[in-house]
């Protein structure tokens, strides 16, 4: 079986190459990104904030899961922001809106809501497996008087 630290690394892998490529998507397709924040069931006022505040929280998770100081951190956001993510997409699938908004783009675009949630579920469990996994490892290396 592969080791606490390997499953960690590979959980880190996934979900930095996860906001990695949300981010640089909706970089890539700024206006494109813009319209479909304005197609958001909540006032489009808030898009100018949204439009910046949404890949740069993803460019920050990324950057905190890449060292060992800020992991927990980025472990955390990831887990805050893909559940936030689901909730909206739970409420979507509910009807919780007055009417359905277009998806997410690049590749992800391609899934229907109730593939989205699988998706996002799954990127739920892998952050709070990470953040399991993450304070096992940091406890062990303490204990043993190892930090890293």
């Amino acid at each position: 079986m592969l080791n606490r630290k390997i499953i960690l690394e590979i959980i880190t892998a996934l979900l930095v190459l996860l906001f990695l490529y949300t981010a640089i998507n909706k970089f890539l397709d700024f206006e494109g990104f813009a319209s479909d924040m304005n197609n958001q069931p909540f006032p489009n006022e808030l898009t100018p904030v949204l439009i910046w505040v949404v890949p740069s929280l993803e460019l920050s998770i990324v950057a905190a899961l890449l060292f060992n100081k800020t992991r927990e951190a980025g472990l955390f956001g990831s887990l805050l922001l893909i559940g936030l993510f689901t909730l909206y997409t739970a409420m979507v699938m509910l009807n919780g809106f007055s009417y359905v908004p277009c998806s997410c783009g690049g590749v992800i675009k391609n899934l229907t809501w109730p593939q989205h949630l699988v998706f996002n579920l799954c990127f739920v469990a892998i952050s709070f497996i990470g953040i399991r996994l993450n304070r096992k490892h940091y406890s062990i290396q303490t204990t043993s008087g190892h930090a890293t």
